[in-house]
């Protein structure tokens, strides 16, 4: 990457954000502060791919879908590229679009993580009017203003539709992750009856039973499962039609891709955890068609609850993920997925020793609390106006979330000094009432005085993101058994 720390060419006025990089055409390229503040791209030399308005030896461009896919374009570093094979990989999510030098910046110790920078839901993204075009923007110039030219990930986040994947494929993202939770069966609730007249109507139920009832699996030296009849049904019921939909999804993103992508199965949002045999099937049906995954997300045991530490039995965890790691290895090798990874840090190291490194952590609204701290210290009368909006807005947006948040545990916002507020962030149930309320503030009055806060104490915002999600990756570096 070469750069030209010329800033004569700078429009008058225009303050200089980053070096000038050049690109393979000469053409060069600069972040901007403009008269109003707002960030910028300024461009000399080749500028007929970009949209903007005419300046001094070039071109002002906004930071727009259109022009980040330009930029893209002009430094193959800045392109979205899949997982390295040996390498964990983490997922951060940004659901306001100002966080990615700050995550980048929690990276500098690691020099084994790779990162997925741009990674959002639909449901986050319906939820905070943004886009797939909009979130992969936000990433490459985040990037761009770090200099990271050491590679990123894009992650077309809890796919339920095939036609989002599509939309993302045409954005060359270059992760994608199907949840096809809504087509998992509660097959615990069963009666025998009821599965075996459940079962009969599956396609070709009786291949399948001739191919999987009564076998045993070695997995690894000391793991065998045995799947019998009832338990094959069982699982064939919960989780069949999440399989079909998974495979149908994949294929379609063969049709416009190619092989050239990551493909991850989460089947974490349902009631009941995934039980080692159940993964199994999963697994071996999903290759049996012929699905190329790279990562497989189970329901964990315990409380996998969003923003929060990991609450449970840690022998019953220990147990169950050795298990779920030893199929994960013998199934092909895929990646073990942790939903969600927001502040889980008392299992990091578990998880990433158990899997000797072949795992993938996903975080999105640990991020967005993070801003919410620095609003809480820099403009605590905000803070305290977006923390009763989030209560009041709690009971309907907790409905597509697994929490345990009992807003009556939480004091009157309204009384409380301006030092305390930062205290609800840490707090279990205000965290997480502000957490799930993220869309609702998003989308609110309060939007604009959000984003200023945070872009007149970027600094802040930066070192609070690089502190607290470096949280994250310091627990996760732990050298590989491999």
């Amino acid at each position: 990457m070469t750069q030209s720390p010329n800033e004569s060419r700078l429009p008058s006025g225009v303050e200089p954000v980053t070096p000038y990089r050049a690109s393979e055409d000469g053409s060069t390229f600069a972040l901007v502060r403009t008269h109003s503040k707002a960030l910028a791209l300024h461009v000399v030399g080749n500028h007929d791919a970009f949209r903007g308005e005419p300046a001094e030896q070039g071109i002002l461009c906004s930071l727009s879908p259109e022009n980040g896919l330009a930029l893209s374009e002009r430094f193959d570093w800045l392109r979205p590229r899949r997982i390295p094979e040996d390498r964990p990989s983490f997922g951060f999510g940004d659901r306001i679009g100002l966080a990615t030098p700050g995550h980048i910046r929690a990276l500098r110790s690691s020099a084994s993580i790779f990162p997925i920078l741009a990674q959002q839901s639909v449901r986050e993204n319906t939820r905070t009017g943004r886009s797939f075009s909009m979130v992969l923007a936000d990433a490459v110039f985040g990037a761009f203003r770090q200099g990271y030219d050491r590679g990123f990930g894009a992650d077309a986040d809890h796919l339920k539709e095939t036609t989002d994947a599509l939309e993302a494929a045409r954005l060359r993202y270059s992760f994608f992750t199907c949840d096809p939770g809504d087509r998992v069966e509660q097959a615990e609730k069963l009666s025998l009856d009821e599965i075996r007249s459940r079962f009969a109507e599956i396609v070709n139920s009786r291949e399948m039973a001739n191919r999987y009832a009564g076998r045993s699996y070695a997995v690894g030296e000391d793991l065998f499962l045995h799947i019998s009849e009832e338990n094959l049904m069982r699982a064939a019921v919960k989780y069949g039609g999440a399989i079909d939909h998974a495979t149908r999804m994949y294929e379609t993103l063969v049709d416009e891709l190619g092989s050239n992508f990551d493909y991850e199965v989460s089947v974490d949002e349902t009631d009941a955890p995934t039980t080692p045999l159940e993964h199994l099937f999963v697994a071996l049906e999903l290759r049996r068609r012929g699905v190329e995954f790279v990562s497989l997300a189970p329901r964990f045991v315990g409380a996998m609850e969003k923003g929060v530490d990991w609450r449970g039995k840690i022998e019953q965890f220990s147990s169950d993920l050795a298990q779920h790691a030893l199929i994960a290895r013998s199934v092909g090798g895929y990646r073990l997925s942790l939903h969600s990874g927001s502040d889980k840090f008392s299992i990091y190291p578990q998880f990433a020793s158990e899997t000797n490194g072949r795992c993938h952590v996903k975080t999105a609204g640990t991020s967005y609390l993070v801003a919410l701290e620095v609003i809480a210290r820099r403009d605590p009368e905000l803070f305290r106006s977006l923390a009763i909006h989030s209560l009041a807005a709690f009971a309907e947006d907790k409905a597509t979330y697994h929490i345990s948040a009992d807003p009556s545990r939480i004091p009157a916002i309204e009384s409380l000094a301006d030092k305390m507020l930062v205290d609800l962030i840490a707090a279990h149930d205000s965290r997480q009432v502000l957490h799930v309320a993220f869309g609702s503030v998003l989308q609110s009055k309060y939007m604009t005085s959000f984003r200023n806060v945070l872009e007149q104490h970027e600094e802040d915002h930066f070192v609070a993101l690089a502190k607290h999600l470096g949280r994250h990756i310091d627990g996760l570096e732990v050298t590989s058994n491999a």
